[in-house]
C-alpha cells in the first residue's frame, strides 16, 4: 500500500495506459479521480476500481477546456481532500500526414492537449502539493517526439513541449517536495492498437526491432514504473525521462507508416 492516503488525478484514464495506471495506484491505496472525455469508458474505469475495493470517482473532462480540468481538480479536493499525484496522460486525435500537410487546427489541438492542458492541471494542483510538502507529477510523453518520427510533427511537438514543461516543474518545485518526471512508454495502448490495425506490417516490424521482441503491457510493464515515480521510492528523482519501451529507444524503432491522403476541399 505504497500510496495509502494519497489522491491521484489521472487524465485520460478511461482506457489504455491511463486506465492501467489508475488501476495500479488504486491497488496501492490511492484514491483516484478519473478525468476522461469518454463518459462510458470513464465511468466503467471508476466502477471497476470501486468494485475491486478501491476508491475512485469519474468526472467527464475535455482537457482542451480549462474550466473542465479545473473542475476535476476541485472534485479531487472536495471528495478526497486534495491532489497528491497528477498524471498528465490524456491525448486524442491526429492524423499521420507530412509536415507540410498538417493544418493549423491539428497543430493547435496537439499543443493544447499536451502542453496547455497539462500546464493548467499542474498549476491548479500545485497549491495542494505545496501545502502538503509532497507531490508527484508524472507526464506520459513519447519516443515519437524524442526521435522525431515522421508524419506526426504535431504530436511530436506537443509531447516534447510537455516534456520540457515537466522538467521545468521538476527544477522549480523540488524545493517543495514535489517531483516531476516523464515516462516515454512503448505499450499496447488503445492508440497503439488502432495504429496496429491500420498498419499491421509496420507494427510487426517495430516488435521485431525491439530488443525484447514485443510491445509492452499497460498493466505489467508501464503501470509499475508509474507507481515507482508516484511513491517515496523515487523521492530523490526529478526531471527525468524514463524510456519504458523494452529498449526500443536504444537504436530507434521502425516507424515507417504511409502518410494519409490530404482531404480535398
Amino acid at each position: 500500500m505504497r500510496l495509502n492516503g494519497k489522491t491521484a488525478l489521472v487524465t485520460g484514464a478511461g482506457e489504455g495506459i491511463g486506465r492501467g495506471i489508475a488501476r495500479k495506484f488504486a491497488e496501492e491505496g490511492a484514491a483516484i479521480v478519473i478525468a476522461e472525455y469518454n463518459a462510458v469508458t470513464g465511468a466503467e474505469a471508476a466502477e471497476a476500481i470501486n468494485a475491486a475495493g478501491g476508491r475512485a470517482c469519474f468526472i467527464q473532462t475535455d482537457v482542451n477546456q480549462k474550466d473542465q480540468l479545473l473542475a476535476a481538480v476541485a472534485l479531487a479536493s472536495e471528495r478526497f481532500g486534495g491532489v497528491d499525484i497528477l498524471v498528465n496522460n490524456a491525448y486524442g486525435g491526429g492524423h499521420i500526414r507530412r509536415l507540410e500537410d498538417k493544418t493549423d487546427e491539428e497543430f493547435d489541438h496537439s499543443m493544447t492537449m499536451s502542453v496547455k492542458a497539462s500546464f493548467w492541471a499542474m498549476r491548479a494542483c500545485f497549491p495542494h502539493m505545496k501545502d502538503a510538502g509532497w507531490g508527484r507529477v508524472i507526464s506520459i510523453c513519447s519516443l515519437n517526439g524524442v526521435n522525431a518520427h515522421i508524419y506526426s510533427a504535431d504530436f511530436n511537438a506537443g509531447k516534447e513541449g510537455l516534456r520540457a514543461l515537466t522538467r521545468t516543474a521538476g527544477r522549480e518545485w523540488a524545493r517543495y517536495g514535489i517531483t516531476a518526471n516523464i515516462i516515454c512508454p512503448g505499450a499496447a495502448s488503445a492508440a497503439y492498437l488502432r495504429f496496429k490495425e491500420q498498419y499491421p506490417e509496420n507494427a510487426a516490424a517495430m516488435d521485431a526491432m525491439n530488443p525484447m521482441g514485443r510491445t509492452g503491457d499497460v498493466d505489467t510493464d508501464i503501470a509499475p514504473v508509474a507507481l515507482f515515480l508516484a511513491s517515496d521510492d523515487s523521492r530523490y528523482m526529478t526531471g527525468n525521462t524514463l524510456f519504458v519501451d523494452g529498449g526500443g529507444h536504444i537504436n530507434g524503432v521502425a516507424w515507417t507508416p504511409e502518410p494519409e491522403p490530404v482531404p480535398s476541399d
